[in-house]
C-alpha cells in the first residue's frame, strides 16, 4: 500500500484531496509502480517560481515539477517514488484563458507529474506524443471512474 501525501500550502483552489489520492493510486495501478510513498505538494505561484528557478534556472512560474526521490530496485527497500509540485493558480489561470475547468487541469498536472516520476518524459516529440496519450488515457479513466466532480453530491 502507498502512502500518499497531500501538502496543500495554496489558498487559491479547494483541493479535493481524496479525489487526489485516488487519482495517484489509479496512475501508479495502472502502471504497476510499487512505491511505499509519494508525495504531491500545491504550492502558489511564488514557491513554483522559486522551485523552477533553482531546478531548472527558470524563474518562470510553471505548472507542475516532478522531483525523483528513490530508484532503489530493491524489493525489500523503502521506496519514496518522488514528489509533485502542483501550482493551482497557475491551473487556474490556464483553464480561464482556454475556458477549462481547473479542478481538471490540476488532475491533468498531478497525472503529468506522476508520469514523470515513473520515467516518461516530454522533451523529444516521439516523447511527448506518448505522455499526451498517456494523460488523454488517464483523463478518460477519471470520467469513466466518475472522479470527475468531486465537488458532485
Amino acid at each position: 500500500m502507498t502512502t500518499i501525501n497531500i501538502d496543500n500550502l495554496q489558498d487559491i483552489i479547494d483541493i479535493p484531496e481524496n479525489t487526489i489520492k485516488a487519482i495517484v493510486s489509479m496512475v501508479l495501478n495502472q502502471e504497476k509502480i510499487h512505491t511505499n510513498e509519494l508525495t504531491v505538494h500545491f504550492v502558489t505561484k511564488e514557491s513554483i517560481s522559486e522551485l523552477h528557478n533553482h531546478y531548472f534556472n527558470d524563474p518562470s512560474p510553471t505548472d507542475c515539477i516532478s522531483l525523483p526521490i528513490d530508484s532503489s530496485k530493491s524489493p525489500s527497500a523503502y521506496k519514496i517514488l518522488g514528489d509533485v509540485f502542483v501550482c493551482p493558480e497557475v491551473a487556474q489561470e490556464y483553464a480561464q484563458e482556454h475556458s477549462l475547468d481547473p479542478i481538471q487541469e490540476i488532475f491533468l498536472y498531478v497525472i503529468h507529474g506522476i508520469l514523470h516520476l515513473v520515467g516518461y518524459d516530454d522533451i523529444k516529440k516521439s516523447d511527448r506524443k506518448i505522455m499526451r496519450k498517456k494523460e488523454k488515457q488517464y483523463m478518460g479513466l477519471i470520467k469513466e471512474k466518475h472522479l470527475d466532480n468531486p465537488n458532485a453530491s
